[in-house]
């Protein structure tokens, strides 16, 4: 059994080496996943005026950035769940248990159709009440229920997705997990001005056009990870035994994907949060901040790829007790993200003006992104150092730790800050502020939770 478990690269090549070769396609699988929502918002902010509505793609624009926030929160139960399986299998396979690693992946898809249950009668149900908490904008309103509605109700794709790239992930077949994600992106991208703007035969729908290929890109996905699941990933048995619920391994699970869930559930309340209280600066404040966000998801989600390469590496190394090799994943990862944030920084400074144009917004919206964009991009180095440890502490079982670090930069102190900068009489500059202080007042404490954590827990593994 022993030779089995060494013949995982995660456990043999060295770490720079395994660090890059396996987060390269994940961050290119995370990165094109962060196209779904910003393709949407540049073709939708072009939309035609139409029954007497003037500058209608804004309007589509601001209905996608409150919806943003149930998209987000179907992300982090998806993402949430696969980490945990990620983890616990990564860790099994380390430990050379075979029949606990096959129970972690079936149940792991039995976990995402649960979650789409779940989100499938929020989309009957809950989509009116949800929109009405942000605004009373009839046209807003209008556009943000067909929009949700069908994200909502096909959102399985999007699920069963993420469950299906973890278990790619976790047994090194990165480059499977991303062949799957340039396929549905590609499909979103292509399919996108067909069904928004009524090309080649097809009518013309408008912002339910977005939500269509957008669903549809994310059914392409997890079609095609299935296949290379079941057919590549010869680590892991299949079978619909293993599908059954088993009580100890979704608490293990979710002893690691809870918190993991709940981290990517903030980012949802942040931005539901951002959403009511810049709303009480202007509409073009909730409209910038929507276009921002979704041009950071870039970045963030190069991060996030190495986040997730960072999880199954040093939990597979830490499951074989190679301490060495757990402290390197550590150091290797957060150099790797900081290096990607300071490109992303650089980069952003630069071609702020540019790049904001590209969404043909009104000249004082489109000022107000380009501002967004130079202020809260200075802290992005402080964020990338949070999202590696969150990697590291997922993957020591720190669960807690990471979920410390994401309540502070992504509710405790943003929202209050972002609230008292809008009392100011400059508010429609000074609330986005409220972002880089929030990163660098959680990177502390991030540090400080690590060095507990590698007393602790890797000093450990040395004795």
């Amino acid at each position: 059994m022993k030779e089995e478990v060494t013949m995982n690269k995660m456990g043999t090549e060295s770490i720079p080496k395994i660090m890059f070769t396996m987060g390269l396609p994940i961050i290119l699988s995370m990165v094109l996943q962060a196209c779904y929502n910003i393709v949407d918002s540049m073709f939708v902010a072009r939309m035609p005026d139409t029954d007497g509505i003037v500058h209608a793609g804004e309007y589509a624009v601001n209905a996608l950035t409150l919806a943003f926030p149930v998209q987000m929160l179907i992300v982090a139960f998806g993402i949430g769940t696969g980490v945990g399986v990620n983890t616990l299998l990564a860790k099994s396979l380390g430990q050379g248990n075979q029949k606990k690693v096959a129970k972690a992946a079936g149940n792991g898809i039995t976990l995402g159709l649960i979650i789409y249950a779940v989100f499938f009668l929020f989309g009957l149900f809950g989509i009116k009440v949800y929109l009405r908490s942000q605004t009373g904008d009839p046209i807003i309103l209008g556009m943000g229920t067909s929009y949700l509605r069908i994200c909502t109700l096909l959102c399985g794709g999007n699920i069963l997705y993420a469950i299906y790239e973890k278990l790619l992930q976790s047994t090194g077949l990165t480059v499977y997990s991303t062949i799957a994600q340039i396929v549905g992106a590609l499909t979103n991208i292509i399919f996108d001005p067909i069904f928004i703007f009524g090309m080649f035969g097809c009518p013309q729908m408008g912002i339910e056009g977005a939500a269509y290929a957008t669903v549809l890109g994310q059914i392409v996905s997890m079609v095609v990870a299935m296949a290379f699941h079941y057919k590549k990933n010869k680590e892991v048995d299949s079978g619909l035994h293993y599908l059954k619920p088993d009580f100890f391994i979704i608490k293990e699970i979710y002893a690691i994907g809870l918190p993991a869930i709940i981290m990517q559930a903030l980012m949802s309340f942040m931005t539901y949060g951002v959403n009511i209280i810049f709303g009480t600066v202007s509409i073009a404040a909730v409209t910038a901040y929507g276009i921002f966000y979704k041009i950071q998801q870039f970045l963030f989600f190069a991060g996030f790829g190495l986040r997730d390469a960072i999880t199954p590496i040093v939990s597979f190394n830490y499951g074989m007790g190679e301490r060495k090799r757990v402290s390197q994943g550590i150091f290797y990862g957060i150099l790797y993200v900081e290096i990607i944030m300071m490109a992303g920084i650089i980069g952003l400074e630069l071609f702020a003006e540019p790049l904001i144009g590209i969404f043909g917004l009104t000249d004082h919206t489109a000022a107000l992104c380009v501002t967004a964009t130079r202020i809260i991009a200075a802290g992005f180095l402080f964020a990338g150092a949070n999202i590696a440890f969150q990697g590291v502490f997922q993957a020591l079982g720190c669960g807690i730790s990471s979920l410390v670090v994401s309540l502070l930069r992504l509710c405790v102190i943003v929202l209050p800050l972002a609230w008292a900068f809008t009392k100011m009489a400059n508010a429609e500059y000074t609330i986005w502020f409220a972002f880089p202080i929030a990163e660098f007042a959680a990177c502390i404490v991030a540090v400080v939770l690590m060095f507990r954590a590698y007393k602790t827990i890797i000093g450990q593994m040395e004795r």
